[in-house]
């Protein structure tokens, strides 16, 4: 592993891009620690510390700190996600978004404006929506009488909106220049830049600092133990052989090879989980827009205990299925196979061939969806019995986002090492 990151920075080209990709995110976690103009710190720190509940929590979880210090990037990278979730949706129920994501790059573009924009909507609307409830007499925070009311107001929606349009802009950049995909890795720091605290916080919660230690220095080691499996998962494949008869091309005999079409188990990666929690703590949101009681009280019942964990569960399956199938053409692929001259031992080619690959994706997928949400659960179960800060901040759904987000940044770095001959992290 040190040696590959040694080579990686022995590349120009490979070094440059990962110090543009650290700069970038050491910027967004300076932003998180700027404040808000207008916003009276001290009486709001204390106000949320007290009027804080459990879906509050994992928003600021998610938002990097950012939320309870009211920062530029209180928002975070939920607007985006919640954008891209909506605009995921949209391709399978509005036939113009469906069609441009099969017109190629120019619909990619038509899509990625769209969401933009869509970003932007909802951050107006959170920005506004978090003005009124840390108004309410929940927080009860009242601004400066030396500023008119209004431009005060003005002032705090549009710094937030403006947070996260900058956000939504590095992502971009660190996806366009630097390394790995720029949303999930804003994500990663988000979660990262928590743990500190987390265990600072779970070694002083017992009267005995003894007890305390201990059951920090336990939950560590079940983490790493966790790690590997996690691991194990993540890069297991079903390959399905596929050969290729033999064809004569001008003077050359062509075909006759071996080779497989790798499925992975967990085929959409960290997305079910991210989109799970963005899709389950979107009610929060929505309470602290209209901050009505009953909204509220129903955002915290799903944000923990067992409407929780079913909620997670589910849409963790939904959207490994749901997300698969949108990677995963069978028609395409059973069409591309017959065009190469390839097919599947013992399986018809055409729509048998279709049948064959859509269950094995079906049979893979439950597996696979199936542990990441017992992963990203059985956390938030064991948090109701030690209600150890630890466990919430560095549950399932955060280790899995990280370990995912790692692997598929090291992926991406390792197949530019092999560009330039070296070895790269996976043996």
């Amino acid at each position: 592993m040190l040696k590959s990151l040694v080579e990686a920075f022995k590349v120009p080209e490979l070094r440059n891009k990962i110090l543009f990709t650290l700069a970038i995110l050491a910027l967004y976690r300076l932003g998180s620690f700027i404040p808000v103009p207008g916003i009276p710190f001290a009486s709001f720190a204390q106000a949320y510390e007290q009027a804080g509940g459990a879906a509050m929590t994992m928003i600021d979880v998610f938002s990097g700190g950012a939320l309870s210090h009211f920062s530029v990037f209180a928002l975070g990278i939920m607007p985006y996600i919640t954008a891209s979730i909506i605009m995921q949706l949209m391709q399978g129920v509005v036939p113009a978004v469906g069609r441009w994501a099969k017109e190629g790059e120019p619909g990619r573009k038509k899509i990625t404006q769209t969401t933009r924009w869509l970003t932007l909507a909802l951050g107006l609307l959170n920005a506004v929506g978090y003005l009124l409830l840390f108004q309410s007499a929940r927080y009860g925070v009242v601004f400066s009488d030396q500023v008119p009311y209004a431009l005060t107001s003005i002032l705090i929606v549009f710094t937030l909106v403006a947070g996260t349009a900058f956000i939504m802009w590095m992502g971009e950049l660190i996806t366009q220049r630097g390394i790995g995909n720029g949303m999930s890795l804003i994500i990663f720091t988000s979660i990262v830049s928590r743990v500190p605290s987390a265990i600072f916080s779970s070694g002083t919660s017992q009267d005995d600092a003894g007890m305390g230690l201990a059951i920090t220095l336990l939950i560590l080691v079940v983490v790493a133990i966790c790690i590997p499996a996690i691991i194990f998962m993540e890069r297991a494949q079903r390959r399905i052989p596929v050969s290729y008869a033999k064809r004569v091309q001008g003077r050359k005999m062509m075909g006759g090879q071996s080779t497989y079409i790798p499925l992975k188990v967990n085929a959409a990666g960290v997305i079910p989980i991210i989109f799970a929690s963005c899709l389950i703590y979107f009610p929060a949101q929505i309470a602290a827009l209209f901050n009505v009681d009953w909204l509220e009280v129903f955002a915290n019942a799903i944000s923990s205990g067992w409407l929780n964990w079913i909620m997670t569960f589910g849409l963790i399956i939904f959207f490994a299925y749901f997300y698969t199938s949108m990677v995963f053409n069978p028609e395409e692929l059973s069409d591309n196979l017959r065009k190469q001259g390839g097919f599947i031992p013992g399986i018809r080619p055409g729509s048998a061939t279709v049948t064959y690959i859509k269950n094995v994706i079906r049979h893979v997928t439950l597996p696979g969806a199936m542990f990441i949400g017992a992963v990203a659960v059985v956390p938030s179960i064991l948090f109701v019995f030690t209600n150890n800060q630890l466990i919430q901040t560095f549950g399932g759904t955060s280790i899995l986002i990280m370990i995912g987000v790692a692997l598929d940044t090291m992926s991406k770095i390792e197949s530019q090492l092999k560009m330039y001959n070296y070895d790269g992290f996976f043996k």
